[in-house]
């Protein structure tokens, strides 16, 4: 009998002004963390950080992180760790930065404290991080044994950041559902190594029903910096429900689909971790058979909130298909999730369906 896990962080806590919590929080899991983030992170949210910690009689080391989450970036930043004998991790950024705490706090046994300062993916809550080489090609998952001791995200900080990030993870939230679904149909493992439960196809279909409810005004009231229940909801949308969902209801094609783009050169790699699964999701619903009218639903919401749907939005429109085969060879390695939507599907038929997208958004009224 198929068995079925689940999997979540610790501890949650979301709201406008919490990042001063901050230290209050880490108090009970540490004295004396390693905190990343990159230098533009920092310099917005240090000086409430490092007064959070000095409050809390936390002694931390902060350490500037380069940009990709590569095994080489991991490494250099867990010896970082060890020399400063860190007792915990604490990322502040975006999901490169979460994901490489996750693996630093992995590799020392620790804590690892995730403050995500955009709502642009749904890496905060997982016990996995993707990883890129140094040029930026996707490489693989690291799996882990637990979730986030604490999950830390300010909601005033994140409608601060730039509103293209929070439509990004709008749109990587929207692939949750569409991909457990496809996990569950097939009787595909999840993250976590088990069958998804009923739990996490409930949370998924919640998530899923929270961005076509309250996305639009979501988005519209963040892109003006302001924090209502909307936002709230979709923020929780983008970083739990997406995030738990993923994790213990499976990922499909459309992840697959995202890290095959990252096959290819050019602007492409410009676009967010969100923009490339906007498309990769349409893609899977056009493998599936999926009818007009749901392909039309999709489509309008995510132009409601500016993601790409054509291939010139994606910069891939002088794309040769002979690129676009190999977009569909590295979404279908034995590696990556594609096989939970299925095994019979070729590169070819992905390149067609990549194509067929572009053909049905642009006749999109």
């Amino acid at each position: 009998m198929a068995r079925m896990i689940f999997q979540s962080p610790s501890k949650y806590v979301q709201g406008a002004g919490v990042l001063k919590d901050l230290g209050e929080e880490t108090n009970k899991l540490s004295k004396k963390p390693l905190v990343i983030a990159d230098d533009m992170v920092w310099s917005i949210t240090s000086e409430t950080i490092t007064n959070s910690f000095e409050n809390s009689n936390i002694d931390f080391e902060y350490e500037a992180f380069n940009g990709e989450a590569s095994e080489k970036e991991i490494d250099r930043l867990s010896e970082v760790a060890k020399s400063k004998e860190a007792d915990a991790v604490v990322g502040i950024g975006g999901g490169k930065t979460l994901d490489t705490a996750k693996a630093i706090a992995d590799s020392l046994e620790a804590p690892v404290i995730i403050v995500p300062t955009t709502a642009s993916t749904d890496a905060p809550s997982s016990s996995l991080s993707v990883i890129y080489s140094e040029s930026g090609e996707f490489t693989g998952y690291k799996f882990y044994d637990k979730n986030p001791d604490l999950i830390i995200i300010d909601s005033q900080v994140v409608v601060n950041a730039p509103i293209k990030l929070f439509a990004s993870g709008m749109s990587d939230a929207m692939a949750t559902l569409v991909e457990a679904r496809a996990a569950l149909k097939s009787h595909g493992e999840n993250m976590v190594g088990g069958q998804p439960t009923l739990a996490s196809i409930a949370i998924a279909e919640k998530c899923e029903e929270t961005l076509f409810t309250y996305g639009d005004s979501a988005y519209r009231a963040a892109s003006k910096g302001l924090v209502t229940p909307h936002v709230e909801a979709v923020i929780e949308a983008n970083t739990l429900l997406s995030g738990l969902g993923f994790e213990n209801g499976g990922l499909a094609a459309a992840h697959a689909i995202h890290n095959g783009f990252t096959s290819l050169s050019g602007e492409i790699h410009n676009l967010s971790h969100g923009e490339k699964v906007t498309y990769g999701t349409l893609v899977q619903l056009v493998l599936e058979n999926a009818s007009d009218e749901t392909l039309h639903k999709y489509i309008d919401f995510y132009k409601s909130i500016g993601m790409p749907t054509t291939l010139k939005e994606m910069h891939l429109e002088n794309t040769s298909f002979e690129d676009l085969v190999k977009v569909g060879e590295l979404a279908t390695d034995p590696g990556d999730t594609f096989s939970n939507l299925s095994d019979k599907i070729t590169p070819e038929e992905i390149a067609n369906a990549i194509l067929a997208v572009n053909e049905i958004s642009i006749s999109n009224k």
